[in-house]
């Protein structure tokens, strides 16, 4: 509202720092959330904002069309609920499979990156931008908010407890990273410029692995494939290829190779070829949530709306009706407030 207030005067003095090259990122505020897990989170200051959409809505088009289809995170007409529908279709398509040949068994890896974001290797991001951008000013301004240190170059506003910092581990801080890594959480230009690194990743394994059924949401992927030697074969391949092209480390305790008939934890589902579940600590949080709000207060009725968006798209029909059963006591299940049906949920 502040920048809105003099909305002319502020873009006209974005604009003119852009083309004489003298505009440098702002002061950011550092916070700390701690679910579904403690995160550290930088917010730009809103001028800094309004720059890093005018050069995502330059690059985006371009990566577009490097992207694979099967990148969901932080593009177009991707997300969660598709992730998570393209896995069931993978997961299907691998049942039918194994239904013309019983001794076929589908199995799935599934694998993330350690400390992601602040992992990142700001000089190998900024050279990937310079094999696909020859615009010199965009170059200039990929180049300034790469490689600001949103961190130390101007000391951020802090907004949570300093003892909630000092639960993180030092290698998921911006604060006690190595000079030159890592992204700030909470910026759009950092959720694309993570793309725009895992995209490497991305075509090693559907152009050199040849892997048929592969996807990725922001640093999770799967691969499912009824050879489990292939998928042990993929792992290592994968690994050593984050390792030597892009200096990630592979999560070691998050790395695996199930049978999909155990059910894929992917995008905050439990999905299966018959049917989708949600994942059992959202549903305790939920519970939690309920049992210490109010009914009847606007809070509570919020809750319910939250959780109940999240579960209407699994196989939640009986779930929701323990849960919320005064949303459900006035209507019949399937009237469109319950789950997706196995049926229908491709």
């Amino acid at each position: 509202m502040k920048f809105a207030d003099n909305l002319e005067a502020n873009l006209l003095s974005l604009e003119k720092r852009l083309r004489n090259r003298t505009y440098k990122p702002g002061r950011s505020i550092a916070f700390i959330v701690q679910k579904p897990k403690i995160r550290e989170i930088f917010a730009a200051d809103f001028a800094d904002r309004v720059i890093h959409h005018v050069l995502y809505n330059y690059l985006a088009p371009i990566y577009e069309r490097q992207f694979i289809y099967d990148s969901w995170a932080c593009r177009k007409d991707k997300g969660t609920h598709g992730a998570m529908f393209r896995l069931l279709e993978f997961a299907r398509k691998l049942e039918r499979e194994r239904e013309r040949e019983p001794v076929l068994h589908p199995f799935f890896l599934k694998m993330d990156i350690k400390s992601f974001f602040t992992s990142i290797d700001q000089q190998i991001l900024y050279d990937l931008v310079c094999k696909k951008v020859k615009n010199e000013e965009i170059l200039w301004l990929s180049k300034t908010i790469i490689f600001h240190d949103c961190a130390h170059d101007i000391p951020p506003k802090i907004q949570s407890q300093p003892s909630l910092f000092d639960k993180l581990p030092k290698d998921k801080s911006l604060f006690t990273v190595a000079k030159g890594k890592g992204l700030p959480i909470g910026n759009l230009t950092s959720q694309f410029f993570a793309n725009v690194y895992m995209n490497e990743l991305d075509n090693f394994a559907k152009h050199q692995l040849k892997a048929k059924y592969y996807i990725r949401y922001v640093d999770d992927f799967l691969i499912l494939s009824s050879d489990r030697d292939y998928l042990e074969f993929c792992r290592d391949q994968l690994t050593d290829f984050a390792a030597n092209k892009l200096k990630l480390k592979v999560h070691p305790d998050k790395q695996f190779i199930k049978a999909v008939s155990c059910g894929v934890d992917f995008v905050g589902y439990i999905v299966r070829p018959e049917y989708i579940l949600v994942r059992k600590r959202i549903v305790a949080d939920c519970k939690f949530k309920l049992r210490n709000l109010t009914p009847g207060t606007n809070k509570y009725q919020e809750t319910i709306n939250s959780y109940s968006a999240h579960f209407q798209w699994a196989n939640t029909l009986s779930l929701q009706s323990s849960l919320f059963p005064r949303l459900f006591s006035c209507r019949p299940l399937g009237s469109g407030v319950g789950g997706v049906e196995p049926a229908t949920a491709g």
